[in-house]
This record gives C-alpha cells, sequence and structure tokens, in this order.
C-alpha cells in the first residue's frame, strides 16, 4: 500500500511536537550570591600604583581573586589597539608585588588553536570560580570590532598554565559579533551568567547563559531604546539583578540600565540612571552588605574616573570620592574593573592614558567618604 505524500511529514512534525511536550521545562535560574562578610571598622584607606608594563599601549583590564588569595590581572596590549602584536597579558599580585607579565592569548596562538585566521585581540574577562580561572577574550578575523568571536579558555593553577582556546559559539549568523567586557555571575545550579554585547549592525548587551558543564544554554537580548554596550550586572537576590550599559549615543549620554526578575531569564529596559555617560564602559560591584558601586566616567569625556554609590538597590545614587580628575579633555582613564576580595577590600583598575594600568585599592571607610 502507497502511503499519502503528506503523512510522512505530519508523522514527523507529531513525533517533533510529542517529544517537546515530554520534555521537561529548563528549570528557572537563579543567582548565587556570596556569604554576608562580617562589617569590618578599619580607618580609611586608599593607594594606587601601575601595573609593570607589557608593551606601549595598555586597555580593558579584568580582575579576579584566586583561591589562596592572591589577585590576578589581564589585559589587552601592544603597539596600539588592533595592532597585529596586541596580545592578552596576565599578572598576579602578592605580598611581593605584582609578578613580571606573562602573554596569555596571542593572536597567533589563537589561530593555531581555533583554526582560523586572527588578525586582532581585544577584551579579556578574567573569573575563578574556585576550581579553574576563566579566561574569556574577544577575536576578529575580517572588519572592526563587530567581527568579533568569543573565544574561552582556563587554567588549573592560578594563571601559570593555559589550556588552548576554544572559540565558542554564540550567533548562527557566521558567528560572529559577541563581545564581552564584565565578569560573570555565578548561579545557583553551578552555571554562569556572563554580560556580553552585541555590535553588528545593532548595538545591544546579551546575556549568555552557561550550564555547570560550560555549554551555553540560553541566550538572551537585552533591549534598549538607545545603541548600548557593555553590560555589567550584579544580583540583588536570587531572582532579581541590576545590569548597567554603556550608552552607544547619541551624545549626550547617561548609564543605561535593564532588570531581571527571573535569574537572567528575561532582561526589560529600565530608566536610565541620573549618571553620566560619555559612550564609555562602566563597572559595577555588589558590596559586602549588598550595596552598589559604580564606576565611570564623568559627562564630559574620559577625563575624570568617578565613583557613585547606592543604599537601595540602584534605586538612587550618591557620589562616592573621585578618583582621577584632570583638565586635559585628552586624558583617558577608563575602563574600569571592580572586584572586592574576601577581605573586605575593594580593587579597581583601569586604562590610563592608555600607557598602562593603574590598580587602585581602597576600603569602605574610605569609600564613604573618611579621609585616610
Amino acid at each position: 500500500m502507497t502511503l499519502p505524500r503528506w503523512l510522512p511529514p505530519l508523522l514527523f512534525l507529531l513525533a517533533v511536537a510529542a517529544a517537546a511536550w515530554r520534555a521537561p521545562a529548563p528549570a528557572t535560574p537563579e543567582f548565587s550570591l556570596p556569604p554576608s562578610a562580617a562589617p569590618t571598622r578599619a580607618p580609611a584607606s586608599f593607594a594606587a600604583a601601575m601595573l609593570p608594563t607589557a608593551a606601549a599601549s595598555a586597555h580593558a583590564a579584568t580582575l579576579a581573586e584566586l583561591p589562596d588569595g592572591r589577585l590576578a590581572a589581564a589585559w589587552f596590549a601592544g603597539t596600539r589597539e588592533g595592532a597585529a602584536d596586541v596580545a592578552v597579558w596576565f599578572a598576579t599580585l602578592d605580598a611581593g608585588g605584582w609578578s613580571t607579565p606573562q602573554a596569555i592569548a596571542t593572536r597567533e596562538g589563537t589561530a593555531a588553536a581555533t583554526l582560523g585566521f586572527v588578525r586582532k585581540l581585544g577584551n579579556p574577562v578574567l573569573y575563578d570560580d574556585g576550581k579553574q580561572l576563566h579566561l574569556w577574550f574577544v577575536s576578529v578575523a575580517i572588519g572592526g570590532w563587530a567581527g568579533s568571536a568569543l573565544n574561552h579558555s582556563v587554567s588549573a593553577d592560578g594563571g601559570r598554565t593555559w589550556a588552548p582556546p576554544v572559540r565558542l559559539q554564540t550567533s548562527p549568523f557566521l558567528n560572529i559579533s559577541t563581545l564581552v567586557r564584565a565578569p560573570p555571575l555565578p548561579l545557583a545550579d553551578g552555571g554562569l551568567g556572563l554580560p556580553a554585547y552585541h555590535e553588528f549592525i545593532a548595538k545591544h548587551g546579551e546575556w549568555l547563559r552557561f550550564s555547570a558543564d560550560g555549554q551555553i544554554i540560553d541566550k538572551v537580548r537585552m533591549a534598549q531604546e538607545r545603541r548600548t554596550l557593555q553590560p555589567a550586572v550584579a544580583a540583588l537576590d536570587g531572582r532579581h539583578a541590576l545590569a548597567i550599559l554603556r550608552d552607544g549615543g547619541p551624545a549626550p549620554g547617561r548609564i543605561r540600565s535593564a532588570t531581571s526578575a527571573d535569574g537572567g531569564r528575561q532582561w526589560t529596559a529600565a530608566d536610565a540612571l541620573p549618571l553620566p555617560n560619555p559612550n564609555a564602559s562602566v563597572a559595577m560591584l555588589r558590596l559586602h552588605g549588598g550595596r552598589l558601586l559604580i564606576a565611570g566616567n564623568g559627562a564630559s569625556n574620559r577625563n575624570e574616573l568617578l565613583l557613585w554609590i547606592s543604599d537601595d538597590a540602584g534605586k538612587t545614587w550618591r557620589p562616592a570620592p573621585t578618583v582621577e580628575s584632570v583638565a586635559d579633555a585628552g586624558a583617558e582613564f577608563s575602563y574600569p574593573a571592580l572586584l572586592q576580595t574576601r577581605d573586605g577590600q575593594i580593587h579597581l583598575a583601569y586604562t590610563w592614558r592608555r600607557q598602562g594600568i593603574k590598580h587602585a585599592v581602597f576600603n569602605k571607610a574610605w569609600l564613604d567618604g573618611e579621609t585616610p
């Protein structure tokens, strides 16, 4: 007996529908919040110094705390941004000072590991999950940053050695235009939520969700009315989070925001913060105790590096002490990275005049306006 032509396609569709109906719904993600630290009453302290020089031009630092208490930093450096000699550099800080920077991702090494042409490297992101140190970084084969791909490598020995990088599949369209700038947030199921962004044609924030075994299981857009880039995210509780984003213009700009009420599964555009943003990267940190801290630039340009604090989960913000401010509009103190270590100290790394990376460390008393 000859089957009707329409029957096999119908049976296939019914089988697909049945499989989908029987498949369990994915668990609703939740953020994993760090335990609250005991308050300290140490006197105000602030110190700042340049990291060792790796190359003539440096940009886009990222920070992580290693299990042994050392501070780790990574950034990209070369003769200039986008040059063929740019590499991702890595150094650690202990009681003896910063180690000599080592190149942990190069153009040639990334091309060999991913079996693809690499023209330039960009933004790195570090994160230590207690078992291994993660590095995500951007590479470009053709065109500008809008053509970026995302690479991932891990170290099991605190950054001394690294596994060959793997290019992540983040987009069905030529696997391009996924970039990162801010660190991920741990999720209760052992996975991670990584803030990312897209630049090809449109500019908008994204949220990549990784399973506990490192697989990308979700990708969500952070919709905004204006062009936005480089989201940074802080969890407010297990379900709620605030994202802040770089304002991509037109000027004048303000720090843009989005919120999630379901562990990052969906993001809703929220009102812009009453804080300036001259189309520049911003950083945000949930401090021990729950307050939020933002680092960013002033309204006119990148010649000011400012801090703001919120005591009410981002509803209102007040200025904290200024980190850098000069009259020269061409000076640049940009691309801040924030981290609070287990001892309560707050670390800030940022691009200093494109000549190097500067590291500042301060405590709660200084942040609250007390004089060292």
